[in-house]
């Protein structure tokens, strides 16, 4: 939990306190005398006051207003998205509105703390990050937070169906008490005729994002005995093994989030940040689900060492294997028979035994802050890069936007060499104390240089550790994902470094890309994908895509044929060296029967027109098209994917024609202007 400076934490109006003792009485009698009963406490006696008008809103197509939610119970989620306190109670905030969808409305206050997280844009990536579905609105000068009182991320407001707030709390493990206050709240103004169930109509930002070949890839690291890399594709929840030139190798993890050991193909990750590799292992930083996973790739499988796939809620506590929960490890570092554990969520860094399994905190005491000293005496917050150098372990700290080392053996101290504390940040070259970074996610070591992904100033930053100087390197500071020389290539929240073969591999979160930055050339290009057939691993039986309808279309009994075509959106093309995924199936085969099976996800580049061979009979059924297509911009430097699913009822009739011509209408991705002729519909004739 981070506090503002100078301030404690405090409850506005502490009723959570003693909910349990409450919770068995549903008297719902007035106050009387001077003492306030259990029930009349969640009349409340505060206003909650109103959001200003002029604040922008995301997840929701309006601006939203307390008054106009009267008649529901609403809860105030005080974030912002670089806190990992923030993150831990997302899952508790979703399970209450799986819980209570038609009485309560969850809405996110996004006060910033860095100067980068004021940007709307930049809270919008970051809400389809976190995959936030609720409304949110950007509080960028705090005047929402001030308002009400609050001093910490995460806090959390609950406001009754007469908009009175009735519950502040600040910090995690949310759900248990909200659940309960919830549950009392609703009983008392149900019983008063003041509930409204309905849901709330929310226009997700997900909606209108573009499907592409990366989601936020947030890590990458390098294997350089077989010259390939690791990027960890973590909102599709895999690991993407490619040679140095983007040639796909190897997919681990299946593409949906969840918690499964096995296979590669069948194994599930949740958010998944850092790798690091020793011999034919590759271990991961299972990040949504608190372990670390070892993926033996000679083998394919993949097995859970660390971590019981839950949260630790007490701190310091060491332990073995599968028995020892973890709170979000965001990096890894493998070293001399150790793997070294970046735990974000404990702000500590961690160690294990590669053989016993056995882990214990390293550094940091688990108090949130920049101290200096001997290893578990000091401070770190929220630890989220390593790389080793020497005798050194580096980490970026992202919180205090330092970058600083602990020594992997004698004396045992924690030091810092770029950064001062929780809220001093910004964007500045020079020496300590002069210099600045903003929220640093990643770092790698080359030649006695770290370079160091600045995440929320959008550059590739330089520290020289003897002489504790740090220089911008790469990026114009500005959001973007333009290539060219050093000075004039941009990013956007980069989070992870990786050297191979004299290159820097960047991990360009928010443009869901992986650059390259030629050291000798002075330049940054875009690393094209290629192999993308081993990307298609699409459960149909769990479609996932877009759904279109055509109008219902008459074919002749008898030999007739179903022409496929395709229409691209001006200024695409297919993705070069992709698989291009096509199935097709009647309803009905007893009405229409195919002669031609579709092979599986790689009909090896097809010509459009496609022909596919049917026999049909009298009768009536549905012909359904499933299509994967990865398709890039005229320059290749931005891919898609589209999932779509075509449905065409057909009826066999004597005297119709012989032939029927459907049209795939891949979509223009959305937030991208279109250009010419655009059409988006589906045709069928």
């Amino acid at each position: 939990m981070i506090n503002l400076p100078g301030a404690g934490v405090s409850l506005l109006v502490a009723l959570l306190a003693v909910l349990g003792a409450c919770q068995a009485r549903q008297d719902h009698s007035p106050v009387k005398g001077g003492n306030m009963s259990r029930v009349a406490a969640w009349e409340g006696v505060v206003n909650a006051p109103e959001f200003p008008p002029d604040l922008e809103w995301l997840n929701t197509g309006r601006r939203l207003t307390l008054r106009a939610l009267r008649g529901k119970v609403v809860l105030l989620d005080f974030w912002t998205y670089c806190c990992i306190n923030c993150m831990h109670i997302l899952p508790d905030l979703e399970k209450l509105e799986e819980k209570y969808p038609d009485e309560l409305v969850v809405i996110g206050v996004h006060s910033a703390k860095f100067i980068n997280e004021k940007d709307t844009e930049q809270i919008r990536q970051a809400i389809l990050r976190y995959r936030i579905r609720h409304p949110v609105v950007n509080d960028r000068d705090m005047e929402v937070w001030r308002s009400y009182s609050v001093n910490a991320w995460p806090t959390v407001a609950l406001i009754n169906p007469r908009g009175k707030i009735v519950a502040m709390r600040s910090g995690e493990g949310v759900f248990e008490p909200l659940d309960a206050a919830i549950q009392q709240v609703i009983r008392h103004f149900e019983a008063k005729g003041e509930l409204k169930r309905a849901p709330l109509d929310t226009v997700p930002e997900e909606t209108r994002r573009p499907a592409t070949l990366l989601a936020f890839p947030g890590k990458v690291s390098a294997d350089p005995a077989r010259g390939r890399l690791h990027v960890t594709d973590s909102n599709h929840h895999r690991v993407i093994i490619t040679r140095a030139d983007g040639a796909i190798q190897e997919v681990i993890g299946g593409g949906a989030s969840g918690f499964e050991d096995g296979p590669f193909e069948k194994a599930a990750f949740r958010q998944p940040q850092g790798t690091a590799l020793d011999g034919d292992t590759l271990y991961i930083a299972d990040t949504g689900n608190h372990a670390i996973r070892a993926a033996n790739l000679r083998t394919r499988q993949v097995t859970t060492v660390l971590g019981t796939g839950r949260q630790a809620r007490q701190f310091n506590v060491p332990g073995r294997g599968t028995s020892v929960a973890l709170s979000s490890p965001w990096d890894l570092a493998a070293h001399e028979g150790k793997l070294y554990i970046a735990m974000a969520g404990s702000h500590q860094l961690w160690v294990a035994d590669l053989k016993t399994w056995e882990a214990q905190p390293y550094a940091g005491s688990g108090r949130e802050a920049r101290i200096d000293g001997p290893l578990l005496a000091a401070a770190l917050a929220q630890p989220s890069g390593l790389a080793t150098g020497g005798r050194k372990l580096y980490f970026a700290d992202s919180e205090t936007s330092s970058v600083r080392w602990a020594d992997l053996g004698d004396p045992g101290q924690v030091g810092t060499l770029i950064g001062e504390d929780l809220f001093e940040f910004g964007d500045r070259d020079g020496t300590r104390p002069r210099a600045r970074l903003q929220h640093p996610l990643g770092v790698a070591f080359k030649d006695g240089l770290l370079y160091v992904a600045d995440t929320y100033n959008s550059k590739i930053k330089i520290i020289d550790p003897a002489r504790g100087a740090s220089l911008t390197f790469a990026g114009t500071g500005r959001h973007g994902d333009g290539d060219g020389t050093l000075t004039d290539a941009a990013f956007n929240e980069p989070g992870g470094l990786a050297f191979l073969d004299g290159k820097l591999y960047v991990a360009d979160t928010n443009n869901h890309l992986i650059r390259v930055i030629d050291l000798e050339a002075k330049q940054v290009r875009t690393l094209e994908f290629t192999n993308q057939d081993m990307l298609a691993r699409l459960d149909l039986e769990r479609f996932r895509g877009r759904l279109l309808q055509t109008r219902a279309a008459v074919l002749r009994p008898g030999a007739a044929t179903l022409q496929l075509a395709l229409a691209l959106p001006p200024g695409f093309k297919l993705a070069r060296g992709a698989p291009f995924h096509l199935k097709w199936s009647s309803s009905d085969q007893s009405a229409v029967r195919f002669q031609v099976e579709p092979k599986a996800f790689d009909l090896g580049n097809p010509r459009f027109p496609l022909e596919v061979p049917l026999h049909a009979a009298a009768g009536d059924t549905e012909l359904t098209v499933d299509a994967v297509v990865y398709y890039c911009d005229d320059k290749s430097t931005a891919c898609y994917v589209d999932t779509l699913r075509l449905k065409t009822p057909v009826r066999v009739l004597p005297g119709a024609p012989a032939g029927l011509t459907l049209t795939l209408p891949v979509r223009r991705p959305p937030g991208i202007p279109a250009r010419g002729a655009d059409s988006q519909s589906a045709r069928g004739s």
